[in-house]
């Protein structure tokens, strides 16, 4: 952990020299800035657990957290987002994991968005020429919203993976490749990388920030956790009961980018996650230093034995 803490300092400094949102600012407001993010990174640790653990998610589902993996809780995941600029959807936000290997760098927020039952019969039917044009036009629409807040207007190049939908598990996974308007095509590009559990009574979206030249890798991670999570029983999709249970306002169309993103606000937070997230999470570790990584390393709560790889 040594070496990647040195590592992150290296990175760190071509942030400051390159990305307007660390460079700028009075000197008091960016060193309080930086404790604040050290103090919520050091929260963060205090109160997560390591991997191999089971994570209890609200009332819902447990989340299998492997070897090197480290789970964030609520209140101290929000601090953390906070901390790095973002806006936390409290009645969704459910908690962070992040990867500690040598090489991670990559984060996935959980949300759960409990809005009934969606139905999926539409998945048969998608094009993935379509969803792209309504994501590119929701993408669009978003940048009124990040000019509002300060942030640069983004960009929907293409699918890194065209949406894929299994009907026996019931989960999605799609995602798309985004860059800042205007910038060169052969700058590193941010990818959100995104997949969804459907259960009875909503889904889980945990949505795994990364960037274009390490997604390869890194969506494995995503792929574990997704196949880690499993809700438990009477909340299962296969639970529901149409003369009981409420059936959500849109279908799974919707969670490629269109109504639920909309109605949710999430188009802008979520593309505001990868410009925040994507570089300053490396931030995060290396403000924090050794203290965090030592909480990183420690062993899981409970009976469960091992730690971090």
């Amino acid at each position: 952990m040594g070496k990647f803490v040195a590592a992150i300092g290296i990175v760190l400094s071509v942030i400051f020299g390159s990305h307007p949102g660390f460079s700028q600012g009075a000197a008091s407001s960016e060193a309080a800035r930086k404790a604040e993010l050290a103090a919520a990174w050091q929260a963060a640790g205090n109160a997560g657990t390591a991997g191999p653990a089971d994570i209890p998610l609200i009332d819902q589902a447990k989340l299998k957290i492997p070897t090197g993996d480290f789970f964030v809780p609520k209140a101290e995941g929000a601090r953390v987002m906070r901390a790095l600029g973002n806006v936390v959807h409290e009645a969704t936000f459910v908690g962070l994991v992040l990867g500690t290997r040598q090489n991670d760098r990559w984060l996935v927020v959980i949300n759960y968005i409990k809005e009934g039952y969606i139905k999926d019969d539409a998945a048969k039917d998608w094009n993935a020429d379509d969803l792209l044009k309504n994501l590119k036009e929701g993408v669009e629409e978003s940048n009124k919203d990040r000019l509002a807040r300060g942030f640069p207007e983004m960009e929907v190049i293409g699918w890194i993976e065209p949406p894929q939908y299994d009907a026996v598990s019931h989960r999605l996974v799609w995602s798309v490749l985004g860059k800042d308007k205007g910038a060169p095509d052969n700058v590193e590009k941010d990818v959100n990388y995104n997949t969804y559990a459907l259960g009875r009574e909503g889904y889980f979206s945990l949505n795994l920030l990364s960037d274009s030249s390490r997604i390869a890798t890194d969506k494995g991670a995503a792929h574990e956790l997704l196949a880690n999570l499993s809700y438990q029983s009477g909340k299962r999709y296969e639970d529901f009961s149409a003369s009981t249970d409420r059936i959500a306002e849109y279908g799974l169309l919707a969670l490629v980018g269109g109504v639920a993103a909309k109605k949710l606000g999430l188009f802008a937070v979520l593309l505001a996650f990868v410009l925040k997230f994507a570089k300053a999470i490396i931030f995060g570790l290396a403000v924090a230093g050794a203290g965090v990584a030592k909480f990183f390393r420690r062993k899981p709560r409970g009976d469960s034995a091992g730690g971090t790889a």
